[in-house]
């Protein structure tokens, strides 16, 4: 049961490492989380299985899967079964597993269930220093958000303005990972991976693989990733 006296806050949850983590940052800053997934018609459908265990580790006040079917459009290895992702090392410039707006629209619908939940706090995961060069990821992209968000909304325009919260933003993978085993979560529920079998398990050779693998080793902690391959 939710605090009538807490402050809400709408966080979005892909089923990842990063968004388990700022889960657990908005939940360790005394908000109500209600989480948000989209299944947009990526291929790695076993992280919305994980998001679902993720809520309820870390008591979501809600959960809920919004469906925007982004096949429809493809042009992202993530969301067109004819375009092969890539292994980690292979793309120069933005990837192909980026994914047209997919920021953009998850945001815009974290904003609309905060407006009708009187929330006036959004949180993602995205990170600017181990990623992949998606450009829906940067600082400047988040801050552009906010201004809109604030343009666009009733609840803004009456005087209850609305921030997006980033907090993982500049901090390396290292970090991200202490970070969330400081505040418990339990990274062997998140998946990662562009290509995960409908298990969790994941490839261990694309770009989220390798920086997930490559953070966990530079944090100095265990590794509890599922590999099918290594």
């Amino acid at each position: 049961m939710t605090d009538p006296t807490r402050k809400k806050a709408v966080v979005l949850l892909s089923g990842g490492l990063d968004s388990a983590t700022t889960l657990a940052i908005a939940k360790d800053r005394q908000l109500d989380c209600y989480a948000l997934s989209v299944d947009y018609g990526q291929r790695h459908t076993a992280e919305l299985d994980a998001a679902r265990k993720i809520a309820d580790a870390l008591h979501a006040a809600d959960h809920k899967i919004l469906t925007v079917d982004l096949t429809a459009f493809g042009g992202s290895a993530l969301t067109d079964a004819s375009i092969a992702v890539p292994a980690a090392g292979e793309n120069s410039g933005i990837p192909v597993t980026y994914v047209p707006a997919r920021n953009t629209i998850m945001l815009s619908l974290a904003l609309a269930w905060a407006e009708t939940l009187h929330c006036r706090d959004i949180f993602t995961g995205v990170n600017a220093i181990d990623y992949s060069g998606y450009p829906d990821c940067r600082p400047e992209f988040i801050r552009a958000f906010e201004t809109l968000a604030n343009l666009a909304t009733k609840a803004a325009i009456e005087g209850n303005r609305i921030t997006i919260h980033a907090p993982l933003i500049n901090l390396p993978k290292k970090d991200i990972i202490r970070t969330g085993l400081a505040l418990g979560v339990d990274y062997s529920l998140t998946v990662s991976c562009y290509q995960s079998d409908a298990t969790g398990r994941a490839c261990g050779v694309c770009d989220a693989c390798h920086i997930r693998r490559a953070g966990f080793a530079a944090a100095g902690v265990e590794d509890r990733t599922r590999y099918r391959s290594v």
